[in-house]
Protein backbone atom coordinates (compact mmCIF):
# COMPACT_ATOMS: atom_id res chain seq x y z
CA UNK A 1 0.00 0.00 0.00
CA UNK A 2 2.78 2.46 0.89
CA UNK A 3 4.43 1.94 -2.50
CA UNK A 4 1.18 3.05 -4.14
CA UNK A 5 0.74 6.24 -2.11
CA UNK A 6 4.47 7.09 -1.79
CA UNK A 7 4.59 9.21 -4.99
CA UNK A 8 1.69 11.29 -3.68
CA UNK A 9 3.33 11.70 -0.26
CA UNK A 10 6.65 12.68 -1.82
CA UNK A 11 4.93 15.38 -3.87
CA UNK A 12 3.93 17.04 -0.60
CA UNK A 13 6.16 19.32 1.42
CA UNK A 14 8.04 17.01 3.85
CA UNK A 15 6.67 18.78 6.93
CA UNK A 16 3.08 18.61 5.66
CA UNK A 17 3.60 14.91 4.95
CA UNK A 18 4.91 14.42 8.48
CA UNK A 19 1.92 16.19 10.00
CA UNK A 20 -0.39 13.94 7.95
CA UNK A 21 1.50 10.89 9.22
CA UNK A 22 0.99 11.98 12.84
CA UNK A 23 -2.74 12.55 12.23
CA UNK A 24 -3.07 9.16 10.49
CA UNK A 25 -1.33 7.36 13.34
CA UNK A 26 -3.80 8.84 15.80
CA UNK A 27 -6.59 7.05 13.93
CA UNK A 28 -4.99 3.59 14.31
CA UNK A 29 -6.76 2.47 11.13
CA UNK A 30 -4.17 -0.11 10.03
CA UNK A 31 -4.94 -3.66 11.27
CA UNK A 32 -2.66 -5.23 13.89
CA UNK A 33 -2.28 -8.29 11.68
CA UNK A 34 -0.27 -6.21 9.20
CA UNK A 35 2.57 -5.90 11.69
CA UNK A 36 2.72 -9.44 13.12
CA UNK A 37 6.04 -11.28 13.03
CA UNK A 38 6.50 -15.00 13.58
CA UNK A 39 9.16 -16.14 16.07
CA UNK A 40 9.66 -12.60 17.35
CA UNK A 41 10.64 -14.05 20.73
CA UNK A 42 14.20 -14.54 19.41
CA UNK A 43 14.44 -10.73 19.33
CA UNK A 44 13.43 -10.26 22.95
CA UNK A 45 16.13 -8.56 25.00
CA UNK A 46 16.56 -5.97 27.76
CA UNK A 47 17.09 -2.23 27.78
CA UNK A 48 18.19 -0.62 31.03
CA UNK A 49 17.00 -3.66 32.96
CA UNK A 50 13.53 -3.72 31.42
CA UNK A 51 12.11 -6.34 29.08
CA UNK A 52 12.23 -5.22 25.46
CA UNK A 53 10.05 -7.15 23.00
CA UNK A 54 12.45 -6.29 20.18
CA UNK A 55 15.40 -3.91 19.80
CA UNK A 56 13.91 -1.74 17.03
CA UNK A 57 12.96 1.75 18.18
CA UNK A 58 11.80 5.08 16.79
CA UNK A 59 14.33 7.87 17.24
CA UNK A 60 13.55 11.26 18.73
CA UNK A 61 12.39 13.71 16.08
CA UNK A 62 9.44 11.74 14.75
CA UNK A 63 7.03 12.05 17.69
CA UNK A 64 8.36 15.37 18.93
CA UNK A 65 5.46 16.22 21.23
CA UNK A 66 4.50 12.72 22.45
CA UNK A 67 1.30 12.45 20.42
CA UNK A 68 1.48 8.96 18.89
CA UNK A 69 3.94 6.77 20.81
CA UNK A 70 1.32 4.09 21.59
CA UNK A 71 0.30 4.07 17.93
CA UNK A 72 3.97 3.53 17.01
CA UNK A 73 4.09 0.53 19.36
CA UNK A 74 1.21 -0.92 17.32
CA UNK A 75 3.46 -0.75 14.25
CA UNK A 76 5.77 -3.20 15.98
CA UNK A 77 8.46 -1.01 17.50
CA UNK A 78 9.95 -2.22 20.76
CA UNK A 79 10.49 1.25 22.15
CA UNK A 80 9.91 4.89 21.25
CA UNK A 81 11.87 8.00 22.13
CA UNK A 82 9.85 11.22 22.01
CA UNK A 83 11.11 14.79 21.79
CA UNK A 84 13.30 16.71 21.73
CA UNK A 85 11.28 18.39 24.50
CA UNK A 86 12.20 21.87 25.70
CA UNK A 87 10.97 23.58 28.89
CA UNK A 88 8.74 26.03 26.97
CA UNK A 89 6.75 25.51 23.78
CA UNK A 90 8.88 26.31 20.76
CA UNK A 91 8.03 26.89 17.09
CA UNK A 92 11.49 26.06 15.79
CA UNK A 93 13.36 27.53 12.84
CA UNK A 94 11.76 29.24 9.82
CA UNK A 95 10.29 27.03 7.08
CA UNK A 96 11.18 25.30 4.81
CA UNK A 97 13.33 23.24 7.18
CA UNK A 98 13.09 19.60 6.03
CA UNK A 99 14.48 18.40 2.71
CA UNK A 100 14.21 14.95 1.13
CA UNK A 101 17.29 13.78 -0.74
CA UNK A 102 15.56 11.05 -2.74
CA UNK A 103 18.61 9.95 -4.71
CA UNK A 104 20.60 9.53 -1.50
CA UNK A 105 17.90 7.98 0.73
CA UNK A 106 18.51 10.83 3.15
CA UNK A 107 16.97 13.83 4.85
CA UNK A 108 18.37 17.21 5.86
CA UNK A 109 16.54 18.99 8.66
CA UNK A 110 17.01 22.25 10.50
CA UNK A 111 13.83 22.04 12.55
CA UNK A 112 15.21 23.55 15.73
CA UNK A 113 13.43 21.60 18.49
CA UNK A 114 9.86 22.52 17.54
CA UNK A 115 7.63 20.97 20.22
CA UNK A 116 4.68 21.72 22.51
CA UNK A 117 6.80 22.22 25.64
CA UNK A 118 7.36 20.18 28.79
CA UNK A 119 4.12 21.17 30.56
CA UNK A 120 1.78 20.04 27.78
CA UNK A 121 3.82 16.95 27.00
CA UNK A 122 3.93 15.86 30.65
CA UNK A 123 0.14 16.12 30.85
CA UNK A 124 -0.24 14.18 27.61
CA UNK A 125 1.87 11.26 28.86
CA UNK A 126 0.05 11.19 32.20
CA UNK A 127 -3.28 10.84 30.39
CA UNK A 128 -1.99 8.19 27.97
CA UNK A 129 0.43 5.83 29.77
CA UNK A 130 2.96 4.20 27.40
CA UNK A 131 2.41 0.51 26.70
CA UNK A 132 6.09 -0.25 26.14
CA UNK A 133 9.42 1.42 26.87
CA UNK A 134 9.29 5.19 26.42
CA UNK A 135 12.35 7.43 26.34
CA UNK A 136 12.13 11.21 26.56
CA UNK A 137 14.73 13.29 24.76
CA UNK A 138 15.29 16.75 26.27
CA UNK A 139 17.08 19.94 25.29
CA UNK A 140 17.19 23.72 25.85
CA UNK A 141 15.01 26.42 24.34
CA UNK A 142 16.70 28.45 21.62
CA UNK A 143 16.21 31.74 23.46
CA UNK A 144 17.32 30.53 26.87
CA UNK A 145 19.93 32.43 28.82
CA UNK A 146 21.20 29.23 30.43
CA UNK A 147 21.11 25.94 28.53
CA UNK A 148 22.22 23.96 31.56
CA UNK A 149 19.27 25.24 33.59
CA UNK A 150 16.91 24.20 30.79
CA UNK A 151 18.19 20.63 30.95
CA UNK A 152 17.54 20.68 34.71
CA UNK A 153 14.00 22.05 34.26
CA UNK A 154 13.13 19.38 31.69
CA UNK A 155 14.58 16.40 33.51
CA UNK A 156 12.93 17.48 36.76
CA UNK A 157 9.56 17.78 35.02
CA UNK A 158 9.69 14.63 32.89
CA UNK A 159 11.89 11.92 34.38
CA UNK A 160 9.12 10.21 36.36
CA UNK A 161 7.08 9.79 33.16
CA UNK A 162 9.85 8.04 31.22
CA UNK A 163 11.74 4.77 31.25
CA UNK A 164 14.90 6.67 30.38
CA UNK A 165 15.93 10.27 29.70
CA UNK A 166 18.22 11.39 26.86
CA UNK A 167 20.27 14.57 27.11
CA UNK A 168 20.44 15.89 23.55
CA UNK A 169 23.76 17.72 23.29
CA UNK A 170 24.26 17.01 19.61
CA UNK A 171 21.66 18.64 17.37
CA UNK A 172 23.39 20.96 14.89
CA UNK A 173 20.26 23.15 14.70
CA UNK A 174 20.45 24.87 18.10
CA UNK A 175 23.25 27.41 18.33
CA UNK A 176 25.91 26.44 20.87
CA UNK A 177 24.36 23.09 21.80
CA UNK A 178 27.26 21.01 20.50
CA UNK A 179 29.58 22.98 22.82
CA UNK A 180 28.48 20.47 25.48
CA UNK A 181 30.85 17.98 23.83
CA UNK A 182 33.71 20.07 25.21
CA UNK A 183 35.09 18.70 28.44
CA UNK A 184 34.34 21.61 30.80
CA UNK A 185 30.78 22.16 29.52
CA UNK A 186 29.92 18.46 29.58
CA UNK A 187 31.41 18.01 33.04
CA UNK A 188 29.35 20.94 34.34
CA UNK A 189 26.19 19.48 32.82
CA UNK A 190 26.71 15.95 34.11
CA UNK A 191 27.73 17.20 37.53
CA UNK A 192 24.57 19.29 37.78
CA UNK A 193 22.38 16.38 36.64
CA UNK A 194 24.07 14.04 39.14
CA UNK A 195 23.08 16.31 42.03
CA UNK A 196 19.40 15.82 41.16
CA UNK A 197 19.56 12.13 42.16
CA UNK A 198 17.41 11.07 39.21
CA UNK A 199 16.59 7.37 39.52
CA UNK A 200 15.81 6.77 35.84
CA UNK A 201 18.57 5.78 33.36
CA UNK A 202 20.22 8.75 31.69
CA UNK A 203 21.67 8.73 28.17
CA UNK A 204 23.75 11.15 26.14
CA UNK A 205 22.98 11.61 22.45
CA UNK A 206 26.30 12.11 20.68
CA UNK A 207 27.26 13.97 17.51
CA UNK A 208 28.93 11.92 14.75
CA UNK A 209 31.18 14.88 13.93
CA UNK A 210 33.43 14.64 16.99
CA UNK A 211 37.07 13.53 16.94
CA UNK A 212 39.02 10.87 18.83
CA UNK A 213 40.03 13.32 21.56
CA UNK A 214 36.38 14.18 22.18
CA UNK A 215 35.51 10.48 22.33
CA UNK A 216 38.13 9.73 24.98
CA UNK A 217 37.01 12.70 27.10
CA UNK A 218 33.36 11.72 26.84
CA UNK A 219 34.19 8.15 27.89
CA UNK A 220 36.09 9.49 30.89
CA UNK A 221 33.17 11.67 31.96
CA UNK A 222 30.41 9.09 31.48
CA UNK A 223 32.42 6.76 33.71
CA UNK A 224 32.92 9.46 36.31
CA UNK A 225 29.21 10.31 36.47
CA UNK A 226 27.86 6.78 35.89
CA UNK A 227 25.90 7.67 32.77
CA UNK A 228 23.75 4.69 31.77
CA UNK A 229 23.74 4.88 28.01
CA UNK A 230 24.84 6.52 24.78
CA UNK A 231 22.76 7.18 21.69
CA UNK A 232 25.07 7.14 18.67
CA UNK A 233 24.51 9.21 16.71
CA UNK A 234 22.65 12.38 15.88
CA UNK A 235 22.67 13.91 12.39
CA UNK A 236 25.86 15.07 10.69
CA UNK A 237 26.87 18.37 9.11
CA UNK A 238 29.49 16.59 6.97
CA UNK A 239 29.29 13.85 4.27
CA UNK A 240 27.85 16.12 1.56
CA UNK A 241 30.42 15.98 -1.25
CA UNK A 242 29.49 12.57 -2.69
CA UNK A 243 25.72 13.03 -2.47
CA UNK A 244 23.73 13.23 -5.70
CA UNK A 245 20.65 15.25 -4.79
CA UNK A 246 20.84 18.97 -5.65
CA UNK A 247 19.55 19.84 -2.16
CA UNK A 248 22.63 18.29 -0.55
CA UNK A 249 24.08 21.61 0.64
CA UNK A 250 21.00 22.82 2.48
CA UNK A 251 21.90 23.88 6.01
CA UNK A 252 21.00 21.38 8.72
CA UNK A 253 21.66 17.87 9.92
CA UNK A 254 21.96 15.01 7.44
CA UNK A 255 20.36 11.66 8.30
CA UNK A 256 19.72 8.37 6.54
CA UNK A 257 21.91 6.19 4.32
CA UNK A 258 24.96 8.55 4.17
CA UNK A 259 25.22 8.44 7.99
CA UNK A 260 25.16 4.63 8.26
CA UNK A 261 28.87 3.72 8.26
CA UNK A 262 29.85 6.86 10.16
CA UNK A 263 27.59 6.01 13.11
CA UNK A 264 28.45 2.29 13.00
CA UNK A 265 32.17 3.04 13.26
CA UNK A 266 31.54 5.37 16.18
CA UNK A 267 29.47 2.71 17.99
CA UNK A 268 32.38 0.31 17.63
CA UNK A 269 34.83 2.87 19.01
CA UNK A 270 32.70 3.73 22.05
CA UNK A 271 31.90 0.07 22.73
CA UNK A 272 35.58 -0.82 22.84
CA UNK A 273 36.52 2.36 24.71
CA UNK A 274 34.04 1.64 27.50
CA UNK A 275 35.16 -2.01 27.76
CA UNK A 276 31.72 -3.12 26.57
CA UNK A 277 30.18 -1.87 29.81
CA UNK A 278 27.73 0.78 28.65
CA UNK A 279 24.41 0.45 26.87
CA UNK A 280 24.56 1.84 23.34
CA UNK A 281 21.57 2.62 21.14
CA UNK A 282 22.63 2.82 17.51
CA UNK A 283 21.09 5.31 15.08
CA UNK A 284 21.85 6.24 11.49
CA UNK A 285 20.95 4.70 8.15
CA UNK A 286 18.88 1.81 9.48
CA UNK A 287 16.29 0.68 6.96
CA UNK A 288 16.98 -3.08 6.73
CA UNK A 289 17.64 -5.97 9.07
CA UNK A 290 21.20 -6.11 7.74
CA UNK A 291 21.82 -2.48 8.72
CA UNK A 292 20.36 -3.10 12.19
CA UNK A 293 22.47 -6.23 12.64
CA UNK A 294 25.64 -4.37 11.65
CA UNK A 295 25.16 -1.90 14.49
CA UNK A 296 24.17 -4.58 17.00
CA UNK A 297 27.13 -6.76 16.06
CA UNK A 298 29.60 -3.97 16.87
CA UNK A 299 28.07 -3.08 20.24
CA UNK A 300 24.58 -1.60 20.04
CA UNK A 301 22.09 -3.19 22.45
CA UNK A 302 19.22 -1.65 20.47
CA UNK A 303 18.74 0.57 17.44
CA UNK A 304 16.54 3.45 16.37
CA UNK A 305 15.36 4.77 13.02
CA UNK A 306 13.46 7.71 11.59
CA UNK A 307 14.55 8.45 8.01
CA UNK A 308 14.12 4.79 7.06
CA UNK A 309 10.40 4.96 7.84
CA UNK A 310 10.02 8.08 5.70
CA UNK A 311 11.33 6.17 2.68
CA UNK A 312 9.95 2.69 3.40
CA UNK A 313 6.70 3.29 5.22
CA UNK A 314 4.91 2.00 8.34
CA UNK A 315 5.79 -1.70 7.91
CA UNK A 316 9.52 -1.06 8.24
CA UNK A 317 9.75 -2.45 11.81
CA UNK A 318 8.06 -5.68 10.69
CA UNK A 319 10.37 -6.02 7.70
CA UNK A 320 13.52 -5.36 9.75
CA UNK A 321 12.46 -7.87 12.39
CA UNK A 322 11.81 -10.57 9.81
CA UNK A 323 15.22 -10.00 8.24
CA UNK A 324 16.94 -9.93 11.64
CA UNK A 325 15.37 -13.26 12.56
CA UNK A 326 16.64 -14.75 9.29
CA UNK A 327 20.16 -13.43 9.95
CA UNK A 328 20.22 -14.85 13.48
CA UNK A 329 19.11 -18.25 12.21
CA UNK A 330 21.66 -18.22 9.42
CA UNK A 331 24.45 -17.30 11.86
CA UNK A 332 23.13 -19.84 14.40
CA UNK A 333 22.76 -17.18 17.09
CA UNK A 334 20.10 -18.10 19.64
CA UNK A 335 19.00 -14.59 20.63
CA UNK A 336 19.52 -10.98 19.60
CA UNK A 337 21.25 -10.22 22.91
CA UNK A 338 23.90 -12.83 22.04
CA UNK A 339 24.69 -10.85 18.87
CA UNK A 340 25.61 -7.64 20.72
CA UNK A 341 29.30 -6.92 20.04
CA UNK A 342 29.85 -10.26 18.33
CA UNK A 343 32.00 -8.61 15.63
CA UNK A 344 34.25 -6.57 17.90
Amino acid sequence: MFSIIKPFIFNLDPEIAHDLAIKSLKLNFLPNSLFKVKEEEILETQLFGRKLKNPIGIAAGFDKSAEVYNSLFRLGFGFVEVGTVTPKRQLGNPKPRIFRLKKDKALINRLGFNNHGSEIIAGRILKNPPKRILGINIGPNSDTKNKLDDFVKCITKLHELSNYITLNISSPNTVGLRDFHERKSLEDLLNKISTLKIKKPICLKISPDINSKDISQIIELIRKFNIDGLIISNTTISKREKLEDPKKFEEGGLSGEPLKNMSTNMIKEFYKGTNKKITIIGVGGIDTGKAAYEKISVGASAVQLYTGMIFKGPTIARDIKNELISILKKEKIKSISAAVGINT
